[in-house]
């Protein structure tokens, strides 16, 4: 291991164990910041009878712009509520008998009887954990984005992913996330369709109460492009006044129409299946409200005649 490697290495475990430091001061004072074991945390700010509770990173907590705080602390402290969020710090989806006690413990302390309204909220790996989870908090409203329902190999052998985690028990307590939905409120389930395999982890959560969300184009995270269309907090605030449903799910997803990641992202879809007619609606329909010289120089190549073969796609490159 060389010189810089060490260094780099000692910064990211000081700035690690400096924001843990950070949230044991909030939690100190608002509520608690309780470690689980040696790779996940409890933080809870107790303000009022609405919980919002949040699955997130250590890393992707770490990694956001600005206060490095749980999206759900946002969402809670913008209308003055309480906060819940499971934080891990490895890719292990919560199997852990640490955080298996933490829920124990929450259940046999009637803790979700003291608020009015409970909402969870988790995208891919914490949105298994935000399902599998949801069972200690009959009645709550659950918003899932790309969720699994379990890696177990002899139940999903069609999907080849995460293969080191396939080893790990999902057979024991909170294992099998649609199940341990069935005391939920409303589950909304996002997901892309366009994603075989998520849409068939989707499948495996169809029950009266849930209520698929789909958002082609939005990847294997359709969580991550609301938060970049601005409208995943406001959601998630209309799931804590009790106001969510699938209607105001989808009047707020008339943002992608305008948002440029969204529409790059169609046409790099519409590139690789070499649908030249629906990368012309593409560009045409972003040509008309937005100066985007990408979306010009593709159309000028369609009409020219190139698109078919797939010559002069800017689309694929920068700029």
């Amino acid at each position: 291991m060389s010189d810089h490697t060490r260094t780099s290495d000692a910064s990211d475990a000081e700035s690690r164990e400096d924001w843990l430091a950070r949230m044991d001061e909030i939690g100190e004072e608002a509520g608690y910041f309780e470690p689980l074991g040696r790779d996940h945390w409890a933080f809870f700010v107790d303000e009022s009878p609405t919980l919002i509770v949040t699955f997130e990173t250590l890393d992707g907590i770490r990694d956001a712009d600005g206060d490095q705080m749980p999206i759900g602390h946002h969402v809670a402290r913008a209308q003055g509520w309480s906060h819940l969020c499971l934080i891990t710090g490895k890719d292990d989806w919560y199997r852990d008998p640490a955080v298996y006690g933490y829920f124990d413990r929450l259940i046999d302390d009637a803790f979700f009887e003291d608020f009015d309204r409970v909402v969870f909220f988790g995208a891919g790996m914490c949105a298994y954990a935000a399902a599998a989870f949801s069972v200690a908090a009959p009645g709550a409203t659950v918003i899932l984005s790309a969720p699994h329902a379990t890696l177990d190999p002899r139940l999903i052998g069609w999907d080849p992913r995460f293969r080191a985690q396939r080893r790990m028990n999902f057979n024991d307590r909170y294992g099998y996330a649609p199940d341990m939905t069935e005391g939920a409120g409303d589950v909304f389930l996002m997901f892309d369709p366009d994603s075989a395999l998520d849409a068939m982890h989707a499948a495996l959560f169809h029950r009266p109460y849930v209520i698929p969300i789909r958002v082609p184009g939005f990847g294997n995270d359709p969580s991550q492009m609301m938060q970049k269309m601005g409208i995943l907090q406001p959601l998630l605030t209309l799931a804590g006044r009790g106001k969510l449903t699938a209607g105001a799910f989808y009047r707020a997803l008339r943002a992608r129409h305008n948002n440029m990641a969204y529409l790059r992202g169609l046409l790099m879809r519409a590139n690789r299946r070499k649908t030249t007619a629906m990368a012309a609606r593409v560009c045409r329909a972003v040509l008309r409200n937005h100066n985007a010289p990408r979306f010009r120089r593709r159309l000028a190549a369609i009409e020219a005649g190139e698109g078919a073969t797939g010559r002069s796609d800017p689309a694929q490159t920068q700029g």
